[in-house]
């Protein structure tokens, strides 16, 4: 089973461990995993959750209370004066030692889905907290201004199936929450959920990788810091609004963060994202933008003898646009060891990880179908200075372990008390919005020994077959003599 459509995102595979949203190693991966795709099938049965019934939320207008973006980035930099407090772990502990039955059991209403009384063209659902989800996580609903808490209430959730679980707090909270639209109620547009973890599909309405918040000692041999959104505040839409506002707070030992994404669905998906950071030490790797996939096995690498499937990935290259112009695409791979790449540059365009193949017969796997997912391509607003692109490529023996990693590390360190300022736009899709000019766009690599067959080898090389098609090639003729530059 795979995270084809659900919700529920892999955990970062590092070092040959399974990390949980602290970095700490924890219980057997494959349990783990599927727990949190589990959950994810059973949650995409039915929407979830609603407001109150006069759709202003849970916890009503009495405790309304006045938010905006300069607000929330003011109560980052505030929290960042004082020590980090870890959440974790502050819920009932019937929650924390539910059993995987139990917590899948857990269903949501269908009549309780945020704005499902209203003629919005989207509603939200939420998830609930237990098993392997124990940071609680505030959610509001903004309404004219005005932020109102989301109160848990029991009557949201269908306990039937589960052993009980007695009273339950009011200010329990939340995991996380996910998305729908008017075109489709019953199916996900994106999701947030896990640590600083969110995703969105693509046109083919299919769940692939997932981006992040932050990235901090990615790929160093550190141990890397997970940063989480530990309250999210969701702007009511008007009637025929066809964009969705939503807004998180950051945290972590290293620093805060107040975020807010601009959400438009489409034939690909598109996020606006802002960013400000308030480090409360030094960061020296710092990751902007961070994307995470999986790639196992691909059309350039040796093929697994004990799988069934030629190829296994939901990315299978990072593509960038430079500062200069000049476009660059790395296949991925699938490292016998940690593997870091990183790319020098300047005030890039964009990068991304592309699922270029998108032919099913080069997969055939018809019950997770990776020639459908969608690839994430930044498209970085105003100036980044110099930085880097960086890769890093975890050795995996699974496909459910996420080991690719790729974000923008800027090339000065983030420095305590000072405030850092990015924008980006996430296009989630088949390809990247933008295109190398009017030429063909290669669409296959394949590697192997070089040399000519059946004649001896004098030394060593290595041979690369790039397939490219589109742009020009179909007006030259077939003996046309092509020269690569």
């Amino acid at each position: 089973m795979h995270s084809a459509t659900g919700p529920g995102q892999r955990f970062l595979s590092s070092g040959g461990k399974f990390l949980n949203g602290r970095g700490e190693n924890v219980v057997d991966r494959r349990t783990l995993l599927k727990a949190i795709l589990a959950t994810a099938g059973s949650y995409g049965l039915a929407p979830l959750v609603s407001a109150a019934p006069d759709g202003a939320g849970a916890g009503g207008e009495a405790g309304a209370k006045s938010f905006s973006y300069a607000w929330l980035k003011g109560h980052a930099r505030a929290l960042a004066s004082q020590p980090y407090r870890d959440h974790e772990g502050e819920i009932p502990g019937v929650l924390k030692n539910i059993s995987w039955d139990d917590y899948q059991a857990i269903r949501f209403r269908e009549d309780h889905a945020l704005w499902n009384d209203t003629d919005s063209a989207f509603q939200v659902q939420l998830f609930h907290l237990g098993l392997f989800f124990l940071t609680p996580v505030r959610i509001h609903e903004v309404r004219e201004g005005k932020a109102t808490e989301l109160a848990y209430h029991r009557d949201y959730f269908d306990y039937k199936g589960a052993q009980p679980l007695g009273d339950l707090p009011e200010d329990l909270g939340f995991a996380g929450f996910r998305i729908h639209y008017h075109t489709n109620f019953q199916l996900d547009l994106a999701s947030f959920l896990g640590a600083s973890y969110f995703r969105a599909v693509g046109a083919e309405m299919q769940y692939g990788m997932s981006a992040r918040g932050l990235a901090i000692d990615t790929g160093t041999g550190k141990e890397e810091e997970f940063p989480r959104f530990t309250a999210f505040w969701l702007e009511r839409p008007t009637a025929g609004q066809r964009v969705l506002r939503v807004w998180a707070l950051l945290d972590s030992p290293g620093t805060t963060g107040a975020y807010a994404f601009t959400i438009d669905p489409g034939r690909n998906l598109v996020m606006d994202v802002d960013v400000a950071l308030y480090p409360r030490k030094q960061m020296r790797r710092a990751g902007i933008a961070p994307l995470t996939s999986m790639y196992q096995v691909g059309e350039n690498s040796q093929r697994m003898d004990y799988d069934w499937r030629p190829e296994i990935h939901d990315s299978d290259g990072l593509a960038t646009l430079t500062g200069t112009g000049e476009w660059l695409w790395r296949p991925l791979r699938n490292p016998r060891r940690l593997g870091f790449s990183s790319f020098t540059d300047q005030d890039p365009k964009g990068f991304g990880l592309l699922q270029r193949d998108q032919n099913f017969d080069h997969y055939q796997d018809d019950g997770v179908f990776y020639d459908r997912r969608p690839g994430v391509w930044v498209e970085p607003r105003g100036s980044w200075g110099k930085g880097s692109i960086d890769l890093v490529e975890i050795p995996t023996v699974d496909e459910t372990f996420d080991n690719i990693v790729a974000f923008w590390h800027p090339q000065q360190p983030l420095e305590a008390g000072q405030e850092y300022l990015f924008s980006y736009r996430l296009h989630w899709g088949e390809r990247a919005p933008v295109r190398p000019y009017e030429l063909a766009s290669a669409v296959a690599t394949r590697t192997g020994l070089g040399g000519v067959v059946g004649q001896e080898r004098k030394y060593f090389s290595w041979r690369f077959a790039i397939d490219f098609a589109g742009g020009p090639l179909r007006m030259l003729a077939e003996d046309a003599d092509i020269v690569p530059e």
